[in-house]
């Protein structure tokens, strides 16, 4: 009996030994399956992971490509927008500005025109006022002018309108607050004048032309074109010597004068009564 027990306890040891080698190697080759398991599933895992992205990338950009195109857009008609609003901005300040400069010219031009004018010497006795141009008659040429005079009462028909180059012609009509101005090239304007250094004698009449004409010349008058043009003083409207222009062209039927002054250029002219007596009224008396 102690023999069986012997036996048998040494193939239990001996059944454990194996055990104990065989459960050593089954968690070696445990531990390695494990090892490989987990780099085969680490690659299989990289591998699925890029073949998805391989499929999921381009339909994400397919599915995004609307939006994104959309969202461009927007924020190019924003930018569109945007500039707009800015190029309209630079017009309105561009526009204010010429407005601006525009002013500042027209009042520079004005000061230097009322230089001009204050600078003509008006004798004494005589009444002034300064009026604005605000319109010109005339088809081709200008032969009247329309000036603003406001309230003044002191401007009468027959009185002298001068710009600051010279005569340019005689108030025709009077109105409340206008008046009109025929020219020296205007039909109705006739003015006694005197020609060159020889002083010869003519009348200057208009023809509703761009210049005037001298008329009523002696036969054997010495005219030559460059010979200044004023005022005789014969008649008691205009004063002696009030330059008026110069001769342009002399022809055996016509003599023109070209006005010192461009009448399409002037925005200011001067009214001026001299007080100079009506010879006629006093060799005739008022009432002829």
């Amino acid at each position: 009996m102690a023999k069986k027990r012997r036996v048998l306890f040494l193939h239990l040891s001996h059944l454990r030994r194996t055990i104990q080698k065989f459960a050593i190697v089954l968690l070696f080759f445990t531990v390695f399956t494990f090892m490989l398991l987990n780099k085969t599933n680490n690659a299989l895992l990289e591998k699925t992971s890029t073949t998805a992205n391989e499929i999921i990338t381009p339909i994400t950009e397919i599915m995004v490509f609307p939006a994104s195109l959309m969202l461009k857009g927007y924020e190019y008609l924003r930018s569109l927008q945007k500039i707009d609003m800015e190029n309209q901005a630079l017009r309105e300040e561009n526009h204010r500005l010429i407005i601006a400069n525009s002013q500042n010219k027209a009042l520079e031009i004005e000061n230097k025109l009322l230089s001009s004018l204050l600078n003509y010497r008006i004798p004494p006795q005589a009444e002034f006022i300064t009026a604005k141009v605000v319109a010109q008659e005339g088809s081709t040429f200008a032969h009247a002018l329309t000036v603003y005079i406001g309230k003044d009462k002191r401007v009468a028909k027959g009185q002298i309108a001068i710009s600051d180059k010279g005569v340019i012609g005689r108030v025709e009509e009077v109105g409340s607050n206008y008046a009109k101005i025929a020219l020296i090239n205007n039909i109705n304007s006739k003015i006694s004048v005197l020609i060159g250094k020889s002083r010869t004698r003519g009348m200057l009449v208009g023809q509703n032309e761009e210049w005037p004409r001298l008329i009523l010349l002696p036969l054997d008058a010495e005219i030559a074109v460059g010979d200044k043009v004023i005022t005789s003083g014969i008649g008691g409207v205009f004063p002696q010597g009030m330059p008026i222009g110069k001769v342009s062209s002399v022809k055996k039927d016509a003599v023109m004068v070209k006005p010192s002054g461009n009448f399409s250029k002037i925005e200011y002219v001067m009214i001026v009564n001299y007080h100079l007596p009506d010879p006629a009224s006093e060799i005739y008396g008022e009432d002829k």
